[in-house]
């Protein structure tokens, strides 16, 4: 299996952008009364940027490991699990140590608060199952609801590489198959929006976007090099922003028109003067999964010590806040993220060169 994924700098650097579009919308609970109310509400869509992160995850995968997942069959899967493991789960375990020792102190000085921290579901936490229906509320670290999913999405993967190969379909096959995810989308979520009752519909919200991931990918695989798929895509995702304009269904509309985005994306990453392939953008979109984990507990952190009036903070303290979000990032993927991640693939290796001996 591919030890050195395929990476597309403009995935990346819109990661990256997308993550801040989350951290936005959690802190903009602290910029009434002088924040526009345009801007108020766009960044009301942040949970948008989510659902990015879902078919981004599918798109990457497919390209990285679906045809080692089809040559190599059942012997592929473990060493594909750990990485994804590697991946994710240490970051996220040490975010969750720390508020859990934040949750000790709230107990220590009773002030414990048991719906944000219960501890009878923190084994959950722990085994990243938390939003697979098994609770009824978001708690401790909020954003970490999707790594539970993104978590379900990677254990049903090699299943999906195993059982289709979209090699074979036609391209409108395809595209219809697209539609219809969106469709199915509209169907299961029965929400107005695709950021409501995420502990009931969010693992669908996932494993659905992942799946209209893969296919881009299949699309993106067949098409690239031709000149036409960015302008296809391009009226694609005007149609799409036209529909949801229109007032379609958020649940239906805004997947086709996410997808739409990455597909133009992906097939313009090659562009000149792309600017999401800049080295700044890169960086950010690098160290975005720091930024999603963190950001959330940092600001909880940040208003008990700093913030008077919860839904008035101070400009310059929200700069201070977002400056320490950026330190934090760039810290936790330089000395925790990539240094475990290497390590727990080192040990694998090792394992299996001793197994092999």
């Amino acid at each position: 299996m591919n030890t050195r994924p395929t990476a597309l700098d403009s995935l990346t650097g819109i990661r990256g952008l997308a993550a801040w579009f989350v951290v936005f919308y959690h802190v903009r609970s602290g910029m009434g009364g002088y924040a526009p109310e345009a801007v108020m509400a766009v960044l009301a869509k942040g949970y948008l940027a989510v659902d990015l992160f879902f078919m981004l995850s599918g798109f990457v995968l497919w390209l990285n490991y679906a045809d080692a997942m089809r040559d190599r069959a059942l012997s592929a899967a473990p060493r594909f699990y750990w990485r994804r493991i590697a991946r994710v789960w240490p970051l996220h375990i040490v975010i969750l140590a720390g508020l859990v020792a934040f949750a000790l102190a709230l107990i220590a000085t009773h002030r414990a608060d048991d719906t944000a921290y219960p501890l009878a579901e923190l084994p959950l936490h722990i085994a990243m199952l938390q939003n697979w229906g098994l609770t009824d509320t978001l708690s401790w670290n909020h954003p970490a609801w999707s790594i539970s999913c993104e978590f379900a999405a990677y254990l049903l993967f090699p299943v999906l590489a195993w059982s289709v190969d979209w090699r074979k379909a036609g391209s409108i096959t395809l595209i219809a198959a697209i539609v219809a995810l969106a469709g199915l989308a509209w169907r299961v979520i029965d929400t107005p929006g695709l950021g409501d009752d995420i502990p009931r519909l969010g693992l669908w919200r996932c494993l659905i976007e992942f799946t209209m991931g893969t296919m881009l990918c299949a699309l993106w695989q067949r098409w690239r090099g031709d000149r036409r798929a960015a302008p296809i895509a391009a009226g694609a995702l005007a149609i799409a922003i036209a529909g949801w304009t229109a007032g379609l269904a958020e649940t239906f509309i805004v997947p086709l028109m996410l997808a739409a985005l990455l597909a133009l994306l992906a097939f313009g990453d090659d562009a000149r003067r792309n600017p999401l392939r800049a080295r700044p953008f890169v960086w950010l979109g690098e160290i975005s999964y720091a930024t999603y984990l963190a950001h959330f507990p940092l600001f909880i952190l940040f208003k008990l010590a700093f913030v008077e009036d919860p839904a008035r903070i101070a400009p310059a303290l929200l700069a201070l806040y977002l400056s320490l979000v950026l330190l934090a990032s760039a810290l936790l993927y330089r000395w925790v993220e990539k240094p475990a991640q290497r390590a727990l693939n080192h040990l694998a290796s090792g394992t299996r060169s001793a197994a092999h001996a």
